[in-house]
C-alpha cells in the first residue's frame, strides 16, 4: 500500500470522526439549550402528552412550532393583518395581541431554528459516517492492490 492511498485513508478518516464528533456535539447542544427552555408540548395545548416531557428532539420541535403557528394566525392570520389592529397602522406593545403575537413569533422561530439545526447536525453525523466508511474501503483496496503486486513477479525486460 502506497504512502499516499494511506495518508489520503487516514486523512479522510480523520475528517469523518471529526465531522460525527462536532455533529453530536452541536446536536446535544441544541436538546439541552431546548430543555433549559422548558417548554413541553402539553404547555402548548396537546392534550393527552406528559406535561414533565420537554421538546428536545426535531420531531417535537416541528410539531409544536406548527402548533405555536396556528395559535399566532387566530391572533392574525398575516403581519399585515396584526397591523390593521393598530391606530398608528404600526406595531404597538401595549395592544395585547400585538405583544401576544411578537412572543408567538418568537417562539415559533425559535422552535423551527432547533428543527433547522438538529436536521444540519444529522446531515453532518451522517457525512461523517460515509467518511469513515470511504476512509476505510480506501484502505482495504490499497490493502488489496499492495499485495496483488507483490504476487505479481515484476515483468523481464
Amino acid at each position: 500500500m502506497s504512502r499516499l492511498s494511506r495518508l489520503i485513508s487516514i486523512a479522510v478518516i480523520g475528517l469523518g470522526i471529526a465531522f460525527v464528533v462536532e455533529g453530536q456535539s452541536k446536536a446535544n447542544y441544541i436538546k439541552r439549550s431546548m430543555q433549559e427552555e422548558q417548554v413541553s408540548l402539553a404547555a402548548l395545548g396537546i392534550e393527552g402528552v406528559d406535561s414533565t416531557n420537554l421538546i428536545d428532539s426535531a420531531a417535537e420541535a416541528q410539531k409544536a412550532g406548527d402548533l405555536v403557528k396556528e395559535h399566532r394566525h387566530r391572533i392574525a392570520a398575516t403581519y399585515a393583518d396584526l397591523m390593521t389592529m393598530s391606530p398608528s397602522g404600526r406595531y404597538d406593545p401595549t395592544i395585547p395581541a400585538h405583544l401576544s403575537y411578537a412572543q408567538a413569533l418568537n417562539l415559533e422561530n425559535y422552535l423551527y431554528l432547533g428543527v433547522a439545526g438538529l436536521g444540519l447536525t444529522t446531515i453532518t453525523i451522517i457525512s461523517g459516517v460515509f467518511m469513515i466508511v470511504t476512509g476505510l474501503a480506501l484502505s482495504l483496496i490499497g490493502f488489496a492492490v499492495w499485495r496483488v503486486a507483490r504476487k505479481v513477479p515484476a515483468a523481464q525486460v
